[in-house]
């Protein structure tokens, strides 16, 4: 079994899941009292956002650089990073080191692609629903148009990320204001709705969208399960 790396902490709520999530598949397909083998190397979130709030992203992209340089030193056999926004870093992470990077967007494309979609919404982070190089440009590999919220809409969703889901608090009046923002983006030809945040999947649930929900924690954390036991 290959260890995995874990660039986490972006924030703890979702790394959490992401470890759960590896070693129950793990425990699932080897047997046994089977478990995973990785290493996390889990940011200071309160130290990372005020970056991204300050748009200093070369700054923060070191600060990626750093926790793979860690991980690579401590054994690590691939890399990938609990979390959305920050990839990114990923042009600089793959200067940095020689090992495999899985990058979140790729297992998302292979399922949009798997679901013979070719529209898709994007709820994410004010930065990944804006920056090209996080998931929007990836997907367009796999011939994937994403439409994004109206600005307000957008607003919205960026606000709940930060205010209330990395706090650990999941709001039934935020839930319903992310079912509204679906429907409009449904009615603009989505065809499926891309949780471009590893907290969102913590907050919806598959009777909040009319169309099929895409969980980009779930797929990247089974990718990784996939490429460990190869």
């Amino acid at each position: 079994m290959k260890t995995i790396g874990m660039l986490g902490g972006m924030s703890w709520e979702s790394s959490s899941v992401y470890y759960q999530l590896i070693n129950r598949e793990v425990q699932k397909r080897v047997g046994g009292v089977a478990s995973a083998k990785t290493l996390m190397y889990s940011f200071d979130f309160g130290e990372i956002a005020p970056l991204q709030n300050a748009g200093e992203w070369a700054a923060a992209n070191a600060r990626m650089v750093e926790g793979v340089k860690a991980l690579e030193r401590g054994g690590a056999d691939f890399l990938i990073m609990c979390c959305n926004t920050m990839h990114c870093a990923t042009p600089d992470i793959e200067a940095a080191t020689k090992l495999p990077f899985l990058h979140i967007a790729d297992p998302l494309g292979a399922a949009i692609k798997q679901a013979d979609m070719r529209r898709v919404g994007l709820l994410g982070s004010a930065y990944t629903m804006t920056q090209e190089g996080i998931i929007i440009g990836r997907l367009k590999r796999y011939g994937i148009e994403t439409i994004v919220p109206d600005s307000e809409d957008a607003a919205e969703t960026s606000r709940v990320i930060y205010d209330e889901l990395i706090r650990g608090r999941f709001l039934e009046s935020s839930r319903a204001n992310y079912r509204e923002i679906i429907a409009r983006l449904i009615a603009r030809g989505a065809e499926g709705i891309v949780m471009g945040c590893t907290e969102i999947p913590l907050l919806l649930k598959p009777e909040d969208s009319a169309v099929p929900l895409f969980d980009t924690t779930t797929l990247h954390a089974l990718a990784a399960v996939d490429r460990a036991l190869a």
